[in-house]
């Protein structure tokens, strides 16, 4: 995969500070250190740096939501490229003193020292993991292609660009029967392939009741015509014609190996859980400053 640099278009002269890991010294530390550095990592790195603290970013350049053409929902924001959202964040973070480092953090020892991919390491009194989380998508032939195309995730990003088509939506998960119901929102004409997932017969008549048709049986591949998505082919050769798949899909930590904990479906909701969680780190941060403050005073 090209690296946030690269997918971004982003000349290293427009950021103000994006530093190889070498020439960080551990000794000199941050108020936080965040990684990741998506729709969470920046919003947080934006509220903290804002409360004139020292910050570094640290992004390995992996969006979850690199495949998308857009991304939408997102209030003054609705229909922009993921990676222009990346790149505005980034210079949005240039008048507040943000590091951003191009690098991976692969363990990080008692006392929130960092070691990086690159071989440098930084240290922080606080970090924050905004790395988000990792789609666990089922081994069909077509599904990773089509992700984040017309294979989607969130009715709530991609429902109005697929209104009134044929859709379908993947069981796989406990909770695939209800986005089912939910994409029924955005189409008279929804499809649910159990696939994997077994149905109760509460679920079935749901399902019924809302028109929306139940396909039995495993999905053996999408079908794919002219690079737009065609139709379904079941394990028994039957074809059902769609032209959109939604799935909810298992959500897991990268296998950096890190706590994830920032992971949302939506950039607005990621990025208001990275401020929620920078007002948190700025608190503590001042409680601890009082701590200090309380203890040079004594110790004078």
């Amino acid at each position: 995969m090209e690296s946030l640099n690269q997918q971004l278009e982003l000349p290293i002269a427009r950021i103000r500070r994006i530093l190889s890991a070498e020439v960080v010294s551990v000794e000199d530390g941050y108020d936080v250190v965040i990684i990741g550095g998506g729709a969470a990592g920046l919003s947080a790195a934006l509220v903290v740096g804002r409360a004139r603290r020292s910050v570094a970013v640290i992004d390995a350049g992996e969006p979850r939501n690199a495949p998308a053409a857009h991304m939408q929902g997102f209030l003054s924001r609705d229909g922009m490229a993921p990676s222009a959202f990346l790149t505005q964040g980034r210079r949005e973070l240039e008048g507040y003193g943000v590091e951003v480092f191009q690098d991976r953090v692969l363990s990080i020892e008692p006392g929130f020292t960092e070691h990086l991919a690159s071989g440098g390491a930084v240290r922080a009194r606080r970090i924050l993991i905004a790395s988000g989380v990792a789609d666990a998508l089922p081994d069909i032939p077509g599904v990773r292609e089509r992700w984040g195309r017309d294979l989607l995730h969130c009715p709530y990003c991609h429902g109005w660009e697929v209104r009134d088509q044929t859709l379908g939506v993947l069981g796989t998960v406990p909770g695939s029967v209800d986005h089912a119901h939910l994409v029924r929102q955005w189409s008279d004409d929804v499809v649910f392939f159990a696939h994997t997932y077994r149905l109760s017969a509460t679920e079935r008549d749901g399902l019924a009741a809302r028109g929306i048709s139940v396909i039995d049986g495993e999905v053996a591949r999408l079908i794919i015509e002219g690079d737009v998505l065609a139709g379904v082919e079941m394990a028994d050769g039957r074809i059902v014609g769609r032209t959109a798949v939604f799935i909810r899909p298992a959500n897991m930590p990268h296998d950096d190996g890190l706590f994830a904990g920032l992971g949302r479906a939506q950039v607005i909701t990621s990025a208001g859980a990275g401020a929620v969680a920078a007002i948190a780190i700025n608190a503590d941060l001042v409680h601890e400053d009082i701590q200090h403050a309380l203890r040079v005073r004594a110790s004078a």
